[in-house]
């Protein structure tokens, strides 16, 4: 009897853990920490865009600024930073709390310097805010998902945190994408980013009530560095120097050309090219950010392999000059040796089909409002409702779908749908330009106009209800079966460094091609690009069955050797 009075009550499951998570400061801080991640995504890779399309500014130059949004596909490698420094005057607040106040207060800097400039007479100036707020953002995002993960306890696991999360997120997403839209039919844009500033100082308040966790006592970092049969350390800073300046070239070479095409035009002087710029660095871009990492962390596996350059002894060795540098190379290196090491030449395919899945939508997206706003002439409310709003639950619908999909069929075929539907979307959206006859007749034939047009819309908001409805569908479908692949591909030794590198990669060709996609808009017309983005699409399927390909024959041979 007193053995069974001292054991510990159940925990609580259910809708039950639910509630009482909810009624915790961790889970209300989280759903804080959501909305402050989401609003700035929301204003500065879409929303922003609407702007620059009501002042006329062209769109290869509107391509060239949504580069700004590499700062989400690069933050990774700031991540050891975020995690290590302490930052002078707020380090008191917090491990996690100061870096987020920080990056808020550059957010509300950043959105009312936006509210001072005026695009049309000084986009360089307005180019300058809108990265130096992204760069924040991008910064407070690493941040968040940490505090996200230490905070967790038996009573708000990680699990539930990260679906607050993502609750905050999308409210942020409708508020600073279908809010901000109807706001700005109603006054001026710097005074609708001032507001959103202002929300932001709101989130600010949240932070400071937030809890915080401290930070881990000094010492080694990773001990499996400092162990025999480890890179020595001279081998490890030869491997990070080279992946680093990689990357800082090809950093630099972007911001370099960001820098030239947002200045004001030299008279005389052709306006600098995105085809060109792209054709002549585009493909050395990648050869750094992704061949380059990927060959060091071949030719560190090799090394190890073969015990050349590795140490014989342990390295208790502490200084905050090792420290840092074991951090770069956990981010930066270690990721990519343990997937090479894992998967052998597979890992070609695999980085190749990171890089290509999402690449038919992620093109053109940031294009979305000045073509429905600009070429097809909806109004600020109409795309606020479309766009933000109804297009919002036809994304969650997708998700759903996928989620089903994936269940039901299986990782591979999910993932093959989620490759295939994406490109069927961007024809779609060419009919849509092209006066919708498609779109029309299809709606008729299943139904779904006579649905529509039932609730009051008219014919011309049909239209961009059926296109927004298939592409948010096939888009929730193609996101949900990717990051099940991503969360099953990466390594439990590398779960978060590796899936925010390989997540980062996603997004780094469709970024890139967002600059010529700009200027393909403005001189082939979108029905023509449009149709360009989905053929580049079947880019991604080879990939998709590459893959799948390779992972039913590791899966055989897996069988067999477990076979008695």
């Amino acid at each position: 009897m007193a053995s069974a009075a001292a054991e510990p009550a159940p925990r609580p499951k259910g809708f039950r853990l639910l509630k009482i998570a909810l009624q915790s400061r961790k889970s209300a801080t989280m759903l804080g920490f959501g909305f402050s991640s989401g609003l700035p995504y929301a204003l500065l890779i879409g929303t922003l865009n609407a702007w620059l399309g009501e002042k006329k500014i062209d769109l290869a130059t509107i391509g060239v600024l949504s580069w700004i949004g590499l700062s989400y596909s690069f933050k990774f490698l700031w991540s050891p930073l975020v995690d290590r420094a302490r930052l002078p005057l707020l380090d008191k607040l917090g491990r996690r709390k100061s870096w987020i106040l920080a990056c808020q207060a550059v957010l509300v800097l950043g959105f009312a310097g936006l509210a001072a400039t005026d695009p049309a007479t000084n986009i360089g100036t307005f180019a300058l805010f809108a990265f130096l707020a992204a760069l924040a953002s991008a910064t407070q995002d690493v941040a968040v998902d940490a505090w996200r993960i230490d905070v967790a306890d038996a009573d708000t696991p990680v699990e539930l945190l990260s679906a607050i999360y993502q609750f905050g997120y999308r409210i942020a997403s409708i508020v600073g994408g279908a809010l901000a839209l109807v706001l700005a039919a109603r006054m001026d844009w710097g005074l609708v980013y001032l507001l959103m500033g202002g929300l932001i100082v709101l989130m600010g308040l949240v932070t400071l009530r937030a809890p915080d966790t401290p930070r881990p006592e000094k010492g080694l970092l990773y001990d499996a560095l400092a162990q025999p049969g480890a890179l020595s350390p001279g081998a490890r800073m030869v491997a990070l120097a080279i992946v680093g300046v990689s990357w800082a070239w090809a950093i630099a070479s972007i911001i370099g050309f960001m820098v030239s095409m947002l200045a004001p035009a030299v008279p005389g002087q052709p306006h600098p090219s995105v085809a060109d710029f792209l054709k002549g660095h585009g493909p050395w871009i990648i050869f750094a950010t992704v061949a380059v990492p990927l060959i060091v962390a071949a030719t560190t596996n090799w090394m190890m392999a073969r015990g050349r350059g590795v140490m014989t002894a342990p390295d208790d060795h502490v200084s905050p000059l090792r420290t840092a540098a074991n951090h770069l190379y956990v981010a930066l290196v270690s990721p990519l040796a343990e997937l090479s090491a894992r998967l052998g030449w597979g890992v070609l395919v695999v980085i190749g089909m990171i890089l290509t899945y999402t690449l038919c939508y992620n093109i053109w997206s940031s294009f979305a409002f000045p073509f429905y706003l600009d070429f097809l002439h909806y109004t600020k409310d109409e795309v606020a409702f479309a766009s933000k709003l109804f297009g919002i639950f036809m994304t969650i619908l997708g998700i759903s779908l996928g989620g089903y999909l994936f269940a039901r069929l299986g990782r591979m075929p999910t993932i093959l749908i989620g490759a295939i539907l994406p490109m069927l979307g961007n024809f779609v959206y060419a009919d849509l330009a092209e006066g919708a006859v498609h779109i029309d007749a299809v709606g008729s034939a299943i139904g779904l106009k006579a649905l529509f047009a039932a609730f009051g819309f008219d014919e011309r908001m049909v239209r961009l209800l059926l296109a927004i409805s298939f592409e948010n569908v096939s888009t929730g479908i193609a996101g949900a079966a990717f990051v099940a692949y991503l969360s099953g591909i990466v390594s439990k030794n590398y779960t978060a460094v590796q899936y925010a590198l390989l997540s980062s990669l996603t997004f780094l060709i469709g970024s890139l091609g967002r600059g010529i996609a700009g200027e393909a808009f403005d001189t082939f017309g979108y029905a023509t690009v449009f149709r360009w983005t989905a053929a580049a699409g079947l880019v991604a399927v080879v990939f998709v069955l590459m893959e799948w390909l390779r992972s039913s024959r590791v899966d055989a041979r897996a069988r067999a050797a477990t076979a008695p």
